[in-house]
């Protein structure tokens, strides 16, 4: 089936370009018929997409570009100030990402589609690559395989939205192919070198994928080595390329998984598998579920691997051991054990099957297995087109089937089993291939399509950068101050990281590492959240503002308020500060040292002139003075938490608070004295530091002589900050800096828990790569 007068690697090459080519123009004919973004009106980013991909990567934009408040350490911009090389490393620290530099700022939302195409085609080429270097074969049949692999149902419709993830499907085939190195004992430092890129562009599918590719060599080694001792050798070389390379990433790995411990604890979910007609219905084309496994790699496939039981060109332990453990890892997906496995030993917040990639790469490699060694006969067409069959019946009671997806399948199935016959012909061999690639093609485009579908129907969706981006980015950076104040893009937002995405130095953030101190201050000041609590949003309150430094915060018109407020350093008393309450008002109090509020004269009626403010976390529903606007309260505990809502001023008994719906079973109103707030203001200015000079992770402040008590820098007190020599304390949820009346200056640094051990491993971990390395070449030579 190969063509014998061009070289193997030219018709590897050629097979991974194929599958590349025919990778992107499914992706792209999907989406421009589901009329998504760049191709139609509907919005793409949706869910974790538009909150937390694309503006992380335009703050990687504007870092590449010198623009970003902060560097690779430290991010000045989100939760008013936080920890960035774990984000970095989840989020960005793919080779890919760096290329949306390449576009203009306002158009980052095509970036990370570009990117995200860029990476489902990179997978296709590598797969491609990796079965041609397992065994000979046609290079078209390879690059329609590696194509199948990219277009498999969980990259195109949940990987998709989740473009780290697709560093995972990238990682899979080359894992395998570092395996492939091992077996032939070759290339070690290269196979090193390749699984530190993986586990640095993410961690957590890199782990599953290093599962899968153990597994995979595994069944290598059964198939292709005799002898325990050669055999052990084999897995002693892969194991030991892998851990170097994972110790070469851990400089990056260390701090993530510290910062993973200190995140605000996430969504607890026992594992309950799906119904085995919902897992044969997603064999099909054009089906979604948030909740089940994604398993759809092509009729063309599905066949070959469905039919290699029955394949006798195939010897019989090697046919034995891929259809074993394709369905082994099948039925993993639906134990709890081997789920907990998968996922590093903990249940996902979202979707719980994530590891689905891996089992569509073990199906591509068995279905390789199969046709490397020859045609298909007719009985073992016709006895995998029955197992098909059976699958496809199995899946009738589910309601995730559709028709189109019935029609796509059986359409597809007829033609591959025609189109594998034909193959026994040469003369028919183009126009089999011809139209295996159509039916590819196809049938990813309809099931990223109906991806779509299904999540513009089920999840948030989130606006490409257009001109209410464009108008609150300009505000922002024409009101902008840093660091002698902070500028907030407050609420309403866009996104959950609209300071990354629009500027400023915000209070909002999103992201699997938001520290829990964080959380828990800002919703002991009465922040708002959701994403049960790992996605906090900013406070509009003056009181918030003057404690963390905001001078400017914009506000729903797009104008911007503006506000004398306290340098970034500031001074409390001496003695103890006492410890956060229920209410958020005493506890804005509490840290901003003054009491501002006062209690209404009556249930719900403040004193006239007075600003009202109503904390109702779990109310739903609008609420409004009887005289102003109505404002609306998003509480739905426990994944949403409603934020300190300002009603306006207070006109007396006409300005009562009316509930539109139901009044809810916890809420408060207070009353902001604004006279009472400006004598507090310039009280904390008064003794706060003289000059401020902020670095990318420092910050060094000059404070009157003989300042006594406590400086607060207002910075969540995160794990990693250190101030004069000496770990940083805490005040009331801030970084706090113990005086003794002759201290002057307070110089404070951040470094993330974990760099120092993980740069320290890193550092062995590459002597040991260079010394093998260096043996291996006087080896060669001698």
């Amino acid at each position: 089936m190969s063509t014998p007068h061009r070289s193997p690697r030219r018709l590897s090459l050629a097979g991974s370009a194929l599958a590349a080519l025919l990778t992107v123009v499914a992706v792209g004919a999907g989406d421009a018929a589901a009329r998504v973004f760049p191709y139609g009106p509907r919005h793409r980013s949706i869910n974790d997409l538009g909150n937390q991909f694309v503006p992380f990567h335009a703050h990687l934009w504007d870092l590449l570009h010198g623009r970003a408040q902060g560097g690779l350490l430290f991010n000045w911009q989100s939760g008013y100030g936080t920890s960035f090389l774990p984000d970095l490393g989840t989020y960005l620290a793919s080779p890919f990402a760096v290329l949306v530099a390449l576009f203009p700022r306002a158009d980052i939302d095509l970036a990370v589609y570009a990117v995200t195409v860029l990476k489902t085609a990179a997978a296709a080429a590598a797969m491609s690559w990796l079965l041609r270097t397992q065994r000979r074969g046609a290079w078209w049949a390879a690059g329609l395989l590696g194509a199948s692999y990219a277009l498999c149902g969980w990259s195109v419709i949940e990987a998709s939205y989740n473009p780290m993830w697709l560093d995972g499907l990238i990682a899979f085939p080359l894992l395998c192919l570092t395996g492939e190195w091992a077996l032939r004992g070759r290339r070690p430092t290269a196979a090193a070198l390749i699984a530190a890129v993986c586990w640095t562009a993410n961690f957590y599918t890199a782990y599953m994928a290093t599962l899968g590719a153990a597994l995979v060599l595994l069944v290598r080694v059964v198939s292709a080595r005799e002898g325990v001792r050669t055999r052990s050798a084999v897995i002693g070389r892969a194991a030991g390329t892998t851990v170097l390379g994972i110790a070469l990433a851990a400089p990056v790995l260390a701090p993530l998984f510290l910062s993973s411990g200190q995140a605000y604890p996430g969504w607890v979910k026992e594992f309950r598998p799906v119904s085995w007609a919902d897992l044969f219905a997603r064999l099909l084309p054009a089906t979604y579920s948030f909740s089940s496994p994604a398993v759809f790699v092509g009729t063309g496939t599905l066949l070959l691997v469905a039919a290699l039981p029955f394949h006798r060109a195939v010897p019989a332990r090697t046919r034995l051991a891929w259809a074993g453990l394709t369905a082994a890892v099948a039925l993993s997906l639906q134990w709890a054990p081997t789920h907990l496995a998968w996922h590093l030993f903990a249940t996902p917040n979202g979707s719980p099957y994530r590891q689905t990639f891996v089992l569509a790469g073990i199906a591509v490699i068995a279905a390789w297995a199969g046709l490397s060694a020859g045609p298909l006969g007719r009985r073992p067409l016709a006895a995998g087109a029955g197992l098909l069959a059976a699958a496809a019946l199995g899946a009738a009671g589910s309601p995730l089937v559709t028709t189109w997806g019935y029609v796509l399948f059986c359409g597809g199935l007829a033609s591959a089993a025609a189109a594998w016959w034909a193959l026994r012909h040469r003369r028919l061999a183009l126009p089999a291939a011809a139209l295996l690639a159509a039916v590819l093609v196809g049938q990813g485009a309809a099931t990223t399509a109906y991806g779509h579908r299904g999540k513009l129907g089920g999840l948030d969706d989130y606006p490409s950068w257009g001109r209410a981006h464009t108008a609150r980015a300009g505000a922002l950076a024409g009101a902008g101050g840093w660091p002698d104040y902070r500028t907030d893009p407050s609420r309403p937002a866009l996104t959950g990281n609209d300071p990354m995405l629009l500027g400023g130095e915000g209070g909002s953030y999103y992201s699997s590492h938001t520290p829990e101190v964080f959380t828990r201050t800002m919703a002991a000041l009465g922040a708002g959240w959701t994403s049960r609590g790992r996605n906090v949003q900013s406070i509009d309150s003056p009181v918030t503002d003057a404690v963390f430094s905001v001078g400017a915060r914009l506000q729903p018109d797009g104008t911007v308020r503006r506000a004398e407020v306290p340098p970034l350093v500031t001074t409390r008393p001496p003695g103890a500060p006492g410890a956060y309450g229920d209410s958020p008002f005493a506890n804005q109090e509490l840290l901003l040292g003054a009491r501002v509020y006062e209690d209404p004269l009556a249930p719900g009626v403040c004193r006239a002139g007075t600003e009202a403010y109503l904390w109702a976390p779990e109310y739903n529903a609008t609420a409004r003075l009887a005289d102003g606007p109505a404002f609306r309260l998003n509480g739905n505990a426990p994944r949403n938490r409603a934020a300190v809502q300002p009603m306006g001023v207070s006109r007396g008994g006409s300005s009562a608070l009316v509930f539109d719906q139901a009044p809810p079973a916890r809420w408060a109103l207070s009353c902001l004295d604004r006279g009472r707030l400006d004598t507090a203001v310039a009280g904390l200015r008064a003794t706060a530091a003289a000059s401020v000079a902020v670095g990318s992770a420092r910050v060094r402040a000059v404070l009157p002589p003989g300042s006594t008590g406590t400086a607060v820098l207002s910075v969540p007190a995160i794990a990693g900050w250190t101030c004069n020599g000496r770990p940083a304390a805490a005040h009331l949820g801030l970084v706090g800096v113990p005086l003794d009346g002759r201290t002057t200056v307070v110089d404070c640094a951040f470094r993330p828990p974990g760099l120092l051990p993980g740069a320290a491993a890193g550092a062995l971990a590459l002597a040991v790569l260079l010394g093998l390395a260096l043996a291996r070449g006087r080896r060669q030579r001698t």
